[in-house]
């Protein structure tokens, strides 16, 4: 009987009970039926198939979306399940997401990492993504030093954040390209997705392996080729029509390309993003709807603030990205707590909008322990993976992370059983974005409130000069003793990759981002701040960029109501001289 696929013993041994992967209450967490049952079909196409993708997933992350650009370019996959089917592969695509240390362990117990090696050195078709570039260095300083598979001289380090550089480097950036790689076609001056916090940097030693850099406070190695070797930083198959592009090259190489040609205008730096934001949650018939209220009011009971349906999560996604939004995020607010794991609505739209939707997918809500309808438990991290495995590029923690942030500053303990501690750690903090939940509490005073205070643009109805921003969990309905500028910093030092800066008072108002909520939490951290709520038109996109250091602007209202479409808001960028991806 063949072993199982590489995945499945992959994501086994991730949710396997350890110092390193600590349970929460005495369940230990396992493997789930359902995790199993929802994987991603494969067909098994014969080593002799000229059209079938040899794919090599250990199962950590999103490799859903890879599988599916693959299908939708026309090529069949078979999956890895043992060292011999990478050395009777064709071609071999190696996906990597996660940590270079658990990654580099799956490989050397499975007796992967032998045969991948010999089949790079034999100089036959690869193509590996992002951590499937890292792998063929050295080794890496993450959690490190941890030793790679030493095809390519060079050591994997973090970016230098040191000089206020925002680590992780999320979102679209421009390549340079320094020699023909052949799958690299009319890339140049285009741009392409990122999300990493380590990277490779060029070196005599390693320079002509190099195809192309990218540059983000420094120029790093953003692909390498050399034969039919080929690996890159960035996912393809997150990076729009640019990536299918450069995956078809690489799955056939006389293909032509499709790609419309640029405008006047090269990409040349990291790009701000807009980002399209879907509210889903169940109507009275069990369907999933898109719904849009005010300042989180989202009850249908209420005719003064009644909400707008507005359509179907999926359809909508695949609009949004044919508009040109940077990512799409899912929002569940419907608890969908009776349900086991496997059966989650949620994890239904994720699946089948990231057949067509090429661009990064965050979902948020319900991402905790939970015990179903049947009495089944299930961990946060269990959660997570099942949605990673559905298509989520990343998830988003709210009140839980709430929670973590109370405990860790009032013991200032890590203990790593928050569900932020162990989703950061198996998938990576690049992977985990915190929502925070603001509401503007005004004070006459700094001194008035232990928490930090800022000095408002426009004062209080008292004429208060100051706010501070208390947070809020169960969607904005109860608040918490912590403010927003001490959850901010206590999350990124718990893992967090991301955050999602909302704002209460602000919430389907229409007059514009809070300036100053935004600007006090971009100067409190080192990792990438999503301006939301409260845009109402393509001004306020260009002031939240001019005036603050967030690096993404997220709306939803006036996308679903076509009140403001996103190509409107990119041009409307692009004119205020702020680099975007069009």
């Amino acid at each position: 009987m063949d072993a199982p696929p590489l995945s499945a013993r992959r994501a086994s041994f991730l949710l396997q009970p350890s110092s390193q992967f600590p349970s929460h209450g005495t369940r230990r967490p396992t493997m789930l039926n359902s995790q199993i049952k929802t994987k991603p079909s494969s067909i098994r196409a014969s080593s002799s198939s000229t059209s079938a993708v040899t794919l090599l997933d250990y199962g950590a992350g999103n490799v859903r979306s890879l599988r599916n650009a693959i299908r939708y370019l026309g090529f069949d996959i078979k999956d890895v399940q043992k060292p011999e089917d990478i050395l009777n592969a064709n071609r071999l695509v190696f996906p990597g997401v996660g940590a270079f240390a658990a990654a580099m362990e799956v490989l050397e117990q499975t007796g992967m990492a032998e045969a991948l090696c010999r089949y790079i050195e034999s100089d036959r078709p690869f193509l590996g993504i992002c951590l499937g570039l890292q792998l063929l260095f050295e080794s890496s300083e993450e959690n490190g030093p941890v030793k790679g598979l030493g095809v390519i001289p060079g050591v994997v380090g973090r970016f230098d954040s040191s000089n206020g550089l925002v680590v992780p480097h999320i979102g679209w950036n421009a390549l340079e390209i320094t020699k023909d790689s052949g799958i690299l076609e009319e890339i140049g001056g285009r741009h392409v997705y990122f999300v990493h916090s380590y990277r490779v940097m060029p070196s005599d030693a390693n320079k002509d392996w190099i195809s192309s850099t990218c540059n983000y406070g420094e120029s790093f190695v953003s692909s390498i080729t050399r034969g039919n070797v080929h690996a890159v930083q960035f996912h393809p198959e997150k990076s729009g029509d640019v990536g299918l592009s450069i995956l078809k090259k690489f799955l056939d190489p006389n293909s032509s390309s499709n790609l419309k040609k640029s405008a006047n205008r090269k990409a040349s730096k990291l790009a701000k993003r807009v980002i399209a934001c879907l509210d889903v949650r169940a109507n009275d018939k069990g369907d999933l709807v898109v719904t849009k209220g005010d300042q989180y009011d989202v009850r249908e009971h209420s005719d003064e603030h009644k909400v707008r349906n507005l359509g179907k999560p999926v359809e909508l996604a695949g609009q949004y990205y044919k508009d040109g939004a940077d990512e799409v995020s899912f929002l569940n607010i419907t608890g969908f707590r009776d349900f086991p794991l496997g059966d989650l609505p949620m994890l239904q739209v994720l699946r089948s909008a990231s057949e067509n939707v090429f661009v990064p997918l965050t979902v948020g809500g319900g991402i905790r322990d939970f015990t179903d309808g049947q009495g089944r438990y299930y961990s946060s991290l269990e959660v997570a993976s099942e949605y990673f495995r559905s298509g989520a590029d990343k998830i988003s923690i709210g009140s839980d992370a709430v929670f973590a942030a109370e405990e860790y500053l009032r013991t200032e303990i890590k203990t790593g059983k928050s569900s932020l501690e162990q989703i950061s750690r198996v998938y990576g903090n690049q992977a985990v974005v915190v929502s925070i939940d603001p509401r503007r509490v005004y004070v006459r005073s700094p001194d008035d409130v232990e928490f930090k205070t800022v000095k408002v643009t426009s004062p209080g109805p008292s004429g208060e000069e100051y706010a501070w921003y208390q947070c809020t969990i169960n969607g904005g309905r109860d608040g918490r003793p912590i403010g927003a500028y001490e959850l901010a910093k206590a999350v990124e030092e718990l893992g967090a990759g991301e955050i999602l800066l909302n704002c209460i008072d602000c919430d389907g108002q229409g007059q514009g981002f809070d300036i100053d909520l935004i600007q006090l939490i971009t100067d409190a951290v080192t990792i990438p701040v999503i301006a939301s709520s409260g845009a109402g038109a393509v001004q306020h996109f260009s002031e939240v960029f001019h005036k603050t250091g967030a690096s993404a602007a997220l709306a939803a209202g006036i996308f679903h109501r076509k009140e403001v479409p996103i190509s409107s808001v990119k041009e409307h960028l692009l004119h205020e001289g702020i680099e975007v991806r069009m």
